[in-house]
């Protein structure tokens, strides 16, 4: 039988540099919902996959040999974040899609096979957790009775929904609730926001949205907290359920906006809502202007002294009041996913540069002794839980610290 001549064309083409990079990015973001971090060696495998030495498969057998002959015990579950990380990457790297409930428990099966050994299963328990975002309380989930067909009535509700005349606000809106609700249902043991995004992230573009920037990276623990936020009320406490903090994420994902996204704002208990410090980046004072006549008659300097050891007047303008370590430390304790090691870690620069009007990566590297990649990543942890922010005025990449006393 003679040889089709278009059946390369038949297949998917392998995915662009951009469109690699962007699945590799996303992935490795998403390890946040859970408080992974990958290695290293990771992202040099990703790399080489993004430059084309190497395929998603040769990846990921890479992988696997480094951590078979790895001596040194992951007590920091870094194996579970680079392993999934590189099958996150390879699923979004892929046209194939079916909006299916076998589909939802193949891509969980297939990101954690091997780690989880009820990768792909239904769980037959029900489960609570305890959320920082909640003070401590849980999202009622699923009845574990009910999972199978609660999966499938949501996906056949969603299926059968006509997006057809509706604006883009709406559009926005029912999608919040579409995620929100298959989230809640919380098919699994574990691994139910990462599988839940991977397949929303391939839903939203059969819909025609790319959902390629940088938002699911560099904000998957807010994701998180924000479908927690959008199935929790608590009447007593005056707390209702609500999607708006799924929008506003969804807005920037899928529209490109730069809506602020800050984890503290949907806390509960709104503790955690500081005050800023004031902009020292902004207009300086004029000191430059005219100058007093020194001319004139002079003052009787014979006298009593003027104390000059007294207070200054202050020509810089106000400096931020810091708020005290206790205030960085309750934040963090609250949130479980930071480490202790990055705990110690924020708790030494606040140390160091909690005063300061601004730093930059060269300042945590040399506060912290670490290398420029690791340095950006502290960096970005406390951008995330808000704890930073960025400085104008001064450069690119300066901050400071947010907490202030009142």
């Amino acid at each position: 039988m003679e040889r089709d001549p278009f059946e390369e064309y038949y297949k998917q083409l392998e995915p662009s540099k951009k469109e690699k990079g962007n699945a590799w990015n996303t992935a490795i973001g998403l390890q946040a919902v859970d408080g992974l971090k990958t290695s290293e060696y990771l992202k040099d495998t990703a790399i080489r996959n993004i430059e084309g030495e190497i395929s998603f498969e040769e990846a990921q057998e890479l992988l696997n040999t480094y951590y078979e002959h790895k001596p040194e015990k992951d007590d920091n579950r870094t194996e579970e974040a680079d392993k999934v990380s590189a099958r996150i990457a390879a699923v979004l790297s892929e046209k194939a899609f079916t909006f299916t409930p076998n589909q939802y428990l193949s891509i969980h099966k297939r990101l954690f096979n091997g780690i989880f050994d009820h990768a792909g299963t239904i769980r037959d328990y029900n489960v609570t957790k305890k959320e920082w975002v909640l003070d401590g309380d849980t999202v009622t989930y699923g009845s574990a009775l009910d999972l199978k067909e609660t999966l499938e009535y949501d996906l056949s509700v969603e299926r059968e929904f006509s997006y057809k005349g509706l604006d883009i606000d709406e559009v926005i809106k029912h999608l919040a609730r579409f995620v929100s609700n298959l989230w809640q249902i919380h098919v699994f043991k574990e691994g139910n926001t990462r599988t839940t995004a991977v397949f929303f992230i391939k839903y939203l573009r059969t819909l025609g949205f790319e959902a390629t920037n940088d938002i699911f990276a560099e904000n998957a623990w807010y994701f998180r907290n924000a479908l927690v936020r959008a199935n929790y009320s608590n009447l007593q406490k005056g707390i209702h359920e609500t999607t708006e903090y799924v929008e506003i994420f969804l807005r920037n994902l899928l529209l490109d906006e730069n809506n602020e996204l800050h984890n503290r704002e949907m806390h509960i208990s709104g503790r955690y809502t500081f005050k800023k410090k004031p902009n020292i980046g902004g207009k300086k004072p004029n000191i430059g202007g005219e100058k007093p006549n020194i001319g004139g008659k002079k003052p009787n300097i014979g006298g009593e002294k003027p104390n000059i050891e007294g207070e200054k007047p202050n020509i810089e303008g106000e400096k931020p009041n810091i708020g005290d370590k206790n205030q960085i430390i309750e934040i963090i304790n609250q949130i479980a996913s930071i480490s202790t090691y990055s705990r110690n870690q924020i708790y030494d620069l606040y140390k160091e540069l909690g005063d300061k009007n601004y730093f930059g990566r060269s300042d945590v590297e040399k506060v912290l002794n670490l290398k420029s990649y690791r340095a950006h990543e502290i960096i970005k942890l406390m951008q995330n839980i808000d704890i930073i922010s960025p400085v104008k005025g001064h450069g690119k990449g300066k901050y400071r610290f947010n907490l202030q006393n009142e």
